[in-house]
């Protein structure tokens, strides 16, 4: 989908990373079944910043902050090159 809407590769690239990443912190805050606030306080962010990245809202988040993100909620980012 984002080869469609990139005509750059490495643009493309960037907000496939970013809307997989995403995704799998938006499935595991979800999954942990408390308030947004404590999700923020546990991701250490804003509950308003919280919200943007629930809400898919991809333009607001680097790809930096994402993994930060993912880090500080346990995940283990990992790049796979194909």
């Amino acid at each position: 989908m984002w080869d469609a809407l990139e005509e750059d590769p490495a643009s493309a690239a960037n907000l496939r990373l970013r809307s997989e990443l995403m995704m799998a912190l938006r499935q595991l805050v979800e999954g942990w079944e408390i308030t947004q606030a404590a999700a923020a306080q546990r991701l250490a962010t804003t509950q308003p910043r919280l919200n943007d990245l629930l809400r898919g809202r991809i333009g607001k988040f680097s790809l930096d902050a994402l993994i930060v993100f993912a880090v500080r909620a346990g995940l283990s980012p990992q790049l796979k090159l194909a």
